[in-house]
């Protein structure tokens, strides 16, 4: 193939379309159309660079699931954000925390929970209980998984094998794992506590918020709630140099998760985990919202990244 047509293919994967581009208060983003990937399907990326950003200082980076949620409520269906940009700026202009850049990866919407619940629980299940997870329903009758499988492992082999190295050779980062992070909501809390599991050499920190321990919609008889926590208790990493933000609200589909959130909290405490590099918090009253996740945001930020 002629370079020239290599090149048109490499500018055409990062098209930018104006009406998908977040606007942000603070900082600036560059912003990836279709990112390709040999493992999922293609995604758009945006990556967050602080008003404060020079190619001359290192940056630590901060993965975040559910891109299109973080930035800009005008392109969301419910015109929620995290503002992620508003709370990251401020806290790193008021010295507070490390440097850093955040990756907004966004999600497939057809794949979304095909590529955040995660593989090795649910594939650990029998044939006949994997079968009840991949019939589920939303509360509105549509099919929770469609016809695709369960592809978190390939997720995660796209963040760290494609994204990561993109990231390091395109922006000022600090590659190491004590400098690396990944946080989400929901279904992206649980691809975060797992993506940590799975890669500890890669993610220092992990921040879950609202985290969606039954991974479907239903809580009688859903046998993956069980398999998950089992999985954490062999699988999570050390806390000698690791920290891990989890929490919940109490209302909407939060005021479920308290149970759930318990038994994670044992095997917590059972693996060394202590004040020092693990919280949980409960929000009275939270939701489960963009809204709610942006006024309680700074606190896994500073847990994580805090000075």
């Amino acid at each position: 193939m002629k370079p020239c047509i290599l090149i048109l293919i490499f500018i055409s994967n990062f098209f930018v379309s104006p009406a998908q581009v977040p606007k942000v208060a603070t900082g600036s983003i560059r912003h990836f159309e279709k990112f390709s990937s040999k493992y999922i399907t293609d995604r758009n990326v945006d990556v967050w660079l602080p008003e404060v950003y020079s190619a001359q200082k290192k940056y630590a980076v901060l993965y975040m699931h559910d891109g299109k949620a973080l930035f800009d409520a005008d392109i969301m269906w419910n015109h929620q954000e995290w503002g992620v940009d508003e709370v990251l700026g401020r806290l790193m202009k008021e010295n507070k925390i490390n440097d850093c850049i955040v990756v907004g990866v966004w999600n497939s919407e057809s794949t979304r929970h095909n590529d955040y619940l995660p593989q090795k629980p649910f594939a650990s299940l029998s044939t006949a209980r994997q079968e009840v997870i991949l019939k589920a329903a939303r509360p509105g009758g549509q099919a929770v998984f469609s016809s695709y499988q369960v592809q978190s492992d390939n997720y995660l082999r796209f963040l760290v094998q494609e994204l990561k190295p993109f990231i390091d050779s395109s922006f000022s980062t600090r590659p190491d794992q004590q400098n690396t992070f990944v946080a989400g909501s929901s279904m992206g809390g649980l691809i975060s506590i797992y993506a940590i599991c799975e890669y500890p050499d890669v993610f220092r920190g992990a921040a879950c918020l609202s985290t969606h321990w039954p991974g479907i919609f239903r809580f009688d008889h859903n046998p993956f709630p069980g398999v998950m926590i089992k999985y954490l208790g062999k699988n999570l990493p050390t806390s000698r140099d690791h920290k891990v933000y989890f929490d919940y609200g109490t209302e909407t589909p939060d005021s479920m998760y308290k149970p759930f959130q318990l038994l994670v909290d044992r095997k917590m405490k059972r693996k060394g985990f202590d004040s020092n590099n693990w919280m949980t918090s409960e929000h009275k009253g939270a939701d489960h919202s963009e809204r709610s996740w942006n006024k309680r945001l700074e606190m896994p930020i500073l847990f994580l990244l805090g000075k």
